[in-house]
């Protein structure tokens, strides 16, 4: 595989930009993220940079992890947000321990099936271990089989929380976590 794994740095949020309008134009991007593209393309680059540099190489709270083809084209990414015991986190559940949230999780389709996304995922969950988080988690939406079945794979339960859709009620997310090896 000819692929750099790595975390994103601080001027590449044009980049991390591209990546993520790609990814929202998924055909299951609906079920997948909390965005629309054109809500993403009509955000100012300011909020790209900020959102680059609490992710970027060295950042303490949150890290977003590429994979760079060989020619330099990012072909997928995930991020990993630290999340402190005793705060409330996005949905408005209390957050018991210290742990580690995957967001924003994407391989182009051209290059699935690889390997890119466990490869994204080890590293994801390294940068998270080293913060000495207790578990990883994440929350995929019910009919996202595809997603559902990857997590499954890679060690990833589910842990019985269940997070209705804001403005759906019929529909709902379930949050699946690993815990530290």
């Amino acid at each position: 595989m000819n692929y750099k794994i790595r975390s994103i740095r601080v001027d590449e949020w044009a980049a991390a930009r591209e990546l993520r309008l790609v990814a929202l134009q998924d055909p299951v991007a609906h079920l997948a993220f909390f965005e629309t593209y054109d809500e993403a393309l009509a955000r100012p680059d300011s909020f790209y940079q900020e959102r680059a540099v609490g992710a970027a190489e060295g950042a303490e709270k949150a890290q977003q992890v590429i994979a760079e083809g060989p020619d330099g084209e990012w072909v997928g990414t995930a991020t990993v947000l630290l999340e402190e015991a005793g705060t409330v986190d996005w949905a408005g559940f209390d957050v018991e321990r210290k742990q580690g949230h995957v967001v924003g999780v994407f391989v182009r389709p051209e290059v699935r099936g690889i390997g890119l996304t466990e490869v994204l995922f080890d590293a994801a969950l390294e940068w998270a271990w080293g913060r000495g988080v207790e578990r990883v988690r994440l929350i995929v939406h019910e009919d996202n089989e595809r997603a559902r079945r990857f997590y499954g794979k890679i060690g990833f339960v589910p842990t019985g929380v269940v997070v209705p859709l804001a403005g759906n009620p019929d529909e709902r997310e379930v949050e699946m976590a690993v815990e530290r090896p």
